[in-house]
């Protein structure tokens, strides 16, 4: 399984309110939960903050992957936020955060998250697709940067 698979462009969302982790965290959870009606707002959300106390998911370079396990989801999901400003994140750099991949997975899925998880990291690693996506003008943009981005990771896997 790909990225490209689990992130459509209607869970790509330009110029997100920040303020703070929880408030990123909250926004993304009720709105999974209204692009998905089969999952629930409050457990997307608390699942994913339980996830940020086992340590941050902000990975450095003003990015963070929040990730979660979620018995309610049927198959692996990727959202994407640009954040309107960025927010602090306890990334391990220190850095706040404007860019957020996030991912749910089944509970069972644990190759696939493993990979996915792997796949996110080395996307939001290269510091062109970081900038690019900075620079994006709005949710097409994105996508475009995006897909392109995941597209050269597949031909160099």
């Amino acid at each position: 399984m790909t990225l490209d698979q689990i992130l459509p462009a209607d869970r790509i969302l330009f110029d997100v309110e920040g303020g703070s982790k929880k408030r990123v965290l909250e926004f993304f959870s009720g709105f999974i939960s209204q692009n998905i009606p089969s999952l629930d707002s409050q457990e997307v959300f608390t699942r994913l903050i339980s996830r940020e106390r086992l340590g941050s998911t902000g990975v450095g370079n003003g990015v963070a992957i929040p990730h979660a396990r979620n018995s309610h989801c049927r198959q692996p999901l990727a959202g994407f936020m640009r954040l309107q400003q960025a927010v602090d994140f306890d990334a391990i750099d220190g850095e706040p955060v404007d860019l957020l991949f996030v991912l749910l997975v089944p509970e069972t899925a644990e190759d696939t998250h493993l990979s996915l998880l792997a796949q996110i990291a080395e996307v939001m690693n290269a510091a062109e697709t970081r900038q690019a996506l900075r620079n994006a003008g709005d949710e097409q943009a994105l996508h475009d940067i995006l897909m392109q981005a995941i597209s050269q990771l597949s031909t160099r896997v």
